[in-house]
């Protein structure tokens, strides 16, 4: 699951009084950006095996400070604060911290066992990824359902332009991931390019989402 994590943030962010999208676009992947940080100095770590999974060839095999359901709410809990710091918001917070909150959720269904409830086994995962015909329908319906909500809850002065822009985005990133080139083997451009995606899809919802606000429809 990739853009599938947004679809949480999307609907947050059709709330009143939500943290701004590009927040909630953070807030969706943080564990997986906790993830590529802690995988430069080895503090987790995966390696490649192609065929582990139809889907995806990486082995996921020590996470347990991003991927236990523990160490998710945790993150969670300290993103939730910052929110709080930075909006004095209650909701803001609330709704960030449960952005973060569903990351670990949408991960089991995905994910063969690789994720933990609090970094020891057993290891958790319905294995989606080993289902293609139903992993890829399933994302594109997530994000295809969240998108039309927010776009049918909020409004821009000048139109949609920039909200069908991060769809574009969203849609070439998710193409790439299911059909562009795999790593043969573990590198620092993993962790380097995960967190380019990241920071591009992030600031792209902060752009799109900047001038848009609550509608009644």
């Amino acid at each position: 699951m990739f853009i599938g994590h947004f679809a949480p943030a999307l609907i947050a962010a059709a709330r009143p009084r939500a943290a701004g999208l590009g927040t909630l676009f953070v807030a969706a992947q943080l564990v997986d950006i906790g993830f590529a940080v802690l995988l430069v100095p080895g503090i987790e770590a995966m390696q490649i095996v192609p065929g582990i999974t139809a889907m995806n060839p990486m082995d996921l095999h020590h996470m347990p400070y991003t991927h236990s359901l523990l160490g998710t709410l945790v993150w969670a809990a300290l993103f939730g604060v910052i929110v709080w710091f930075a909006t004095k918001r209650k909701e803001a917070a609330i709704g960030a911290a449960l952005v973060v909150a569903s990351h670990w959720f949408i991960d089991l269904a995905v994910h063969i066992p690789d994720l933990t409830l609090y970094g020891a086994p057993p290891k958790l995962g319905l294995g989606l990824w080993n289902h293609p015909l139903i992993a890829m329908p399933l994302e594109v319906l997530l994000i295809g359902g969240a998108f039309l909500y927010y776009l049918r809850r909020t409004e821009a002065p000048h139109g949609d332009r920039r909200l069908w822009v991060l769809a574009g985005l969203l849609v070439f990133a998710q193409a790439v991931d299911w059909f562009g080139p795999k790593e043969p083997a573990y590198s620092l451009a993993i962790p380097a390019t995960m967190l380019f995606a990241y920071a591009l899809l992030a600031g792209t919802a902060a752009w799109a989402g900047a001038n848009r606000r609550i509608s009644i429809r």
